[in-house]
């Protein structure tokens, strides 16, 4: 459908929710706004823009969908307020996209990643996969070499639920060990913060995950 142009307010309103809490770090996420020419770019630096004013000392980091046909528009966007962590996931490995993910394309996210990076080089960026999905461990280990080389920092992995009996069944549930395991071979590969565990989420003590300053790019 159609949905409603975003509330020119949300950015006060949710900067003086994040004051009342006294939030040390928040994570802003959003639905998918492909109907907007950027994307929901403007809305993401608008809301950026008054917690940096409303509470200067909170950090932030967002949590961005791919920005699918306006990539360019959103990065310039983004660029003029950056967050303090740029967080996009790629979810699954890419031989699942097409029934875990179908209106993504790997590539495509990979690549937002990496060029976001290219214009605000001095932010992190971080990304995640959620396991149990059908994958094979080689495949992830495929995923997060991909990742680094697109410049990534930050990594999340954590354990699939289905939230309900209409979404993709749980093909598998991960051992702790298996976790710990993927753990320190992300570090290995040169990931800054990894944080993997089946509990984990996308924006698991998200503000305790931030490397002082992030890797360079590879080439």
């Amino acid at each position: 459908g159609r949905p409603a142009p975003p509330d020119p307010l949300e950015p006060a309103h949710l900067a003086a929710a994040v004051a009342e809490m006294g939030l040390s770090f928040a994570v802003i996420t959003s639905v998918d706004r492909d109907d907007l020419p950027d994307g929901g770019a403007g809305q993401f630096a608008e809301v950026i823009a008054e917690l940096r004013r409303r509470r200067p000392a909170t950090g932030i980091e967002i949590l961005t969908p791919d920005f699918r046909g306006c990539e360019e528009t959103a990065l310039a966007t983004l660029a003029t307020h950056p967050p303090d962590v740029l967080n996009h996931n790629v979810e699954t490995v890419p031989e699942l996209y097409h029934t875990v993910r179908p209106s993504a394309d790997y590539n495509r996210s990979l690549g937002l990643l990496r060029r976001f990076r290219d214009v605000v080089p001095d932010v992190p960026t971080k990304s995640g996969l959620m396991l149990g999905l059908g994958e094979e461990l080689d495949q992830v280990r495929r995923v997060m070499r991909d990742l680094r080389d697109h410049g990534v920092d930050i990594l999340t992995l954590g354990q699939y639920l289905a939230p309900s009996g209409h979404h993709h069944p749980v093909r598998a549930y991960i051992h702790p060990d298996t976790f710990d395991a993927l753990r320190e071979e992300a570090l290995a590969l040169g990931f800054l913060s990894v944080n993997s565990g089946p509990l984990v989420r996308s924006s698991y003590h998200a503000g305790d995950y931030i490397p002082p300053q992030p890797s360079p790019v590879p080439d």
